[in-house]
């Protein structure tokens, strides 16, 4: 489906219901071919279905009571032959029918996927995975039953309804009106119960998707080792059984609403067989016009088949009224805003060269809060280096992010070879910049596989020179299944340096001009550092390099060396410099040797050469004022 057919113009979710029925029935407008032979097939379905009483009438009081053989055998073969249309175009309706719905249901599933893949880091930071997983399963799974079948038997029910009802008349106006005098109060009923269910069918669907996102975050590789080693297996059970419990209440309340009251139209209807048979006797007890026989079973017959429509028609109002629900809980997702977006003629860049510049930049993250990052200026020449140090919420990780565009500036501006990021289309910015950060994520695939989400053309040459140039594939080669061996979810078959330098390989593969680093080796020992770092420092040469550091020791040979502190430059210039200023930079570096762990013996390792970017590419550069 085209993404407008499916991306209306957002205007917020409290919209009434009739518009929110016309985006349902949106839904269905690319399909409305097969709609309409859908319709043609529940038409003449009805239509052959309704021939059947009269088929009947006829047999009872005309070939039968005159004897007239072959006219009865006519009406015979008609009766059979109804049955087997009726059947056929049944099994067609519902072949197109269930086609269409799934097809609407991919085309929902894709449009709230690929909507989520337009949003911003920050949605993700404040929206737990398992509340996003029920969105896609849970909600449009439950919406299964409504955009398969319901349309196709709402009409085929209201086609039914409405040719019995104008059989009955031609047969027997005074008994249809006897027939359909209780409709109106069975239609007032049903809508009662439809709101009731559409009600609780809201609380289901936030329960079910609490208890999602407590399976994902609990029964994660990650969650199960905190789980275990704090000790809380149990508490953990005994709090899902409490949200497992809440859901069964739930399900039992939305499955009993009005089941009452329905029961009641249930037994009128059946019931109403009964009176037609008494009202005609009461008639010819009374002297009124006699009702033929014939009359009367084709009446009853027509009323029976009336029963069954009616009845679904009724309950297929509720089934619409309480998938609103789950349809109001997906249009929030698709009316969400997109903070990140592509310019309508965006600027393509064949070639990137890597100058990356911070021109006067603020950024914070909502109108309520304070500034992360104000008034950053900061020139980075292509090719060069530029690390940024500070203490924790000093805006680091922030500013390294405004570079591929993870987050959008609130003032000022990031330019990619004096183009604003901003203006540059989706896929130059993916090519230009790679990021490589602490917390490193493997797919549950295998090591080819994810090495190629870098680059899914990638020969297995590529993959292997890659892997050595992070110093990985001799690990890999060794494994028993080489590069088909499967990473385990999140990659925890590997240690967090195997991980970090898988991580490095698969940006190698991708060979961007531009890098980022956050904090890359922050979480790692000192002799697994030594390894990602000289992979690091392979994965760095000749391209433009901005590292979020957290140890100082990975960026002494940085050509400039920016810190932050409370989102402002506070000091800059290159490691030597700022020492000589003896001021936070060189707090910053006193501390680091404090906490060195070199200073166990278990720990030593031989010592590292300074290696600076200049001495393989020097450029010169002059840091702009502030």
């Amino acid at each position: 489906m085209p993404r407008d057919e499916i991306n209306w113009t957002p205007d917020g979710t409290s919209a009434g219901q009739p518009r929110q029925v016309r985006r349902i029935l949106k839904l269905f407008r690319p399909y409305r071919g097969r709609l309409a032979v859908v319709g043609l097939l529940v038409g003449a379905a009805s239509l052959v279905s309704v021939a059947t009483p009269f088929l009947l009438k006829a047999t009872l009081d005309t070939a039968i009571p005159q004897g007239r053989t072959g006219l009865l055998s006519l009406l015979a073969l008609g009766m059979i032959l109804s049955a087997v249309l009726t059947s056929v175009f049944g099994v067609l309706q519902t072949l197109i029918s269930t086609t269409v719905g799934q097809r609407v249901m991919h085309d929902l599933r894709t449009a709230v996927y690929g909507r989520l893949q337009r949003m911003s880091l920050a949605f993700f930071t404040r929206t737990r995975t398992g509340e996003v997983q029920s969105r896609i399963a849970n909600d449009i799974g439950g919406m299964q039953a409504t955009v398969t079948s319901t349309a196709t038997s709402l009409v085929s029910n209201l086609t039914s309804v409405v040719a019995t009802i104008v059989a009955m008349i031609a047969l027997d106006y005074r008994l249809t009106v006897v027939s359909l005098v209780l409709l109106p109060v069975f239609v007032w009923i049903s809508r009662r119960v439809g709101n009731e269910r559409k009600k609780i069918t809201t609380q289901r669907q936030k329960q079910m998707a609490a208890m999602a996102a407590t399976v994902t975050e609990s029964l994660s590789v990650s969650g199960i080792l905190l789980g275990r080693t704090m000790g809380r297996a149990d508490s953990l059970t005994a709090s899902f059984a409490d949200e497992s419990e809440q859901l069964v209440d739930l399900e039992v309340r939305s499955n009993m609403a009005g089941r009452w009251r329905m029961a009641v139209i249930t037994i009128v209807m059946a019931a109403m067989p009964a009176v037609i048979y008494w009202t005609a006797g009461m008639a010819l007890q009374m002297g009124g016009p006699q009702i033929s026989l014939g009359t009367i079973v084709a009446f009853v017959s027509l009323q029976q088949g009336l029963f069954r429509p009616a009845v679904s028609l009724l309950a297929t109002g509720v089934q619409i009224q309480t998938s609103l629900a789950l349809f109001q809980r997906i249009f929030e997702y698709l009316d969400l805003p997109i903070d990140i977006t592509e310019r309508d003629e965006p600027v393509h860049l064949d070639h990137v060269k890597g100058e990356v510049r911070f021109e006067k930049v603020e950024f914070r993250y909502d109108d309520k809060g304070g500034p992360v990052l104000d008034g950053i200026d900061i020139t980075v020449p292509a090719g060069g280096s530029l690390a940024v140090v500070g203490p924790t919420g000093a805006g680091k990780s922030t500013l390294g992010y405004l570079v591929p565009r993870l987050y959008d500036v609130t003032g000022g501006r990031v330019t990619l070879d004096g183009v604003d990021v901003r203006d540059l289309d989706f896929d130059t910015l993916a090519r230009a910049v790679g990021v490589v950060s602490q917390e490193t994520y493997l797919f549950h695939a295998t090591v080819a596989d994810n090495l190629r989400f870098a680059k899914p053309d990638a020969t297995d040459e590529e993959l292997h020179a890659a892997a050595r140039a992070a110093q990985i594939h001799d690990h890999i080669a060794a494994l028993p299944d080489g590069y088909d061996t499967v990473v385990g979810e999140r990659g925890h078959r590997f240690s967090g340096g195997e991980k970090q330098r898988l991580a490095i390989a698969r940006t190698i593969l991708r060979d961007p001009p531009v890098l980022i680093l956050d904090e890359a080796t922050s979480a790692l020992d000192t002799r697994t550092e030594q390894a990602v770092q000289d992979a690091i420092d392979a994965l760095s040469a000749n391209r433009t390099t901005v590292t979020i550091a957290h140890r100082l020791s990975t960026i002494e040979g940085a050509d400039q060396i920016v810190v932050l502190d409370s989102g402002q430059v506070a000091e800059r210039g290159t490691h030597q410099e700022l020492l000589r200023l003896d001021g936070r930079y060189a707090a910053l570096v006193r501390r680091d040797a404090r906490l060195d762990p070199a200073a166990d013996p278990q720990w030593e390792t031989p010592p590292r050469p300074v290696r600076r970017r200049g001495d393989r590419n020097r450029r010169h550069m002059t840091p702009p004022t502030n």
